[in-house]
């Protein structure tokens, strides 16, 4: 495990060997860091034949009005319980523009496009999202943990199409009391409607990760590896 600096957000990375084909940029939830979801890539036991580099970045710090202003690492601000309501565009698309940096410095690197990743929980789960729908090369992958689609009706405008087959695994806890269920269901159904293949789960927790939910994952991330 190594701490780097990108142009833009210093990540922490953690690669399962030496020249890695595959690239996973893992996004952390609100009030994080990087370091949130690192023990999470040995429990995954991926294939040991494919060599994958786990990048975890940090959201830079900063106010978030709903927790009355308190400072800490977000990829945007949140003003409305209701998350599709008075959404921060300005930093949805600043940490949007971020992790592009993250993903082009992968492709430059020597990783091909179809072989990253994007994950996300919570924040990071709707910044992934949003990021990897508005790709202009087609991702392997979006992962969505117990999170949602932002900037919902943007997504029709902005959305590329060379990503409309990437395939969407969305995960979430039946009793999620931080990001609702129903929203994100919503956000299931409209990505559906648009067209889109989402491997959709529900687990017995509130905003959280559980074992059967690691093991799902990890079941994903190997067929999506191995293609």
């Amino acid at each position: 495990m190594s701490n780097i600096s990108t142009d833009v957000l210093p990540c922490v990375v953690v690669e399962t060997g030496s020249q890695p084909t595959h690239s996973i940029i893992w996004l952390h939830g609100l009030g994080a860091d990087g370091h949130d979801f690192v023990s999470i890539v040995q429990k995954l036991n991926l294939q040991s034949n494919i060599m994958s580099r786990f990048i975890f970045p940090h959201a830079p710090f900063q106010p978030i009005s709903i927790n009355n202003g308190t400072v800490m690492r977000a990829w945007y601000d949140i003003s409305n319980p209701d998350l599709n309501n008075n959404e921060d565009i300005t930093g949805i698309h600043a940490s949007q523009h971020a992790v592009e940096k993250i993903i082009n410095k992968e492709k430059q690197s020597g990783i091909k496009p179809e072989n990253i990743i994007l994950a996300g929980f919570s924040q990071g789960g709707a910044i992934a999202l949003h990021t990897g729908l508005r790709h202009p090369n087609k991702l392997a992958g979006i992962l969505v943990l117990s999170s949602y689609l932002p900037l919902v009706n943007r997504l029709s405008i902005d959305s590329h199409p060379s990503n409309l087959s990437t395939h969407i695994f969305m995960a979430h806890g039946y009793n999620d009391t931080v990001v609702p269920l129903n929203i994100a269901q919503s956000s299931k159904k409209k990505l559906i409607e648009s067209g889109y293949t989402v491997k959709w789960i529900t687990y017995q927790m509130g905003h959280s990760v559980c074992s059967n939910e690691i093991n799902d994952i990890s079941n994903w991330l190997k067929k999506i590896q191995a293609n």
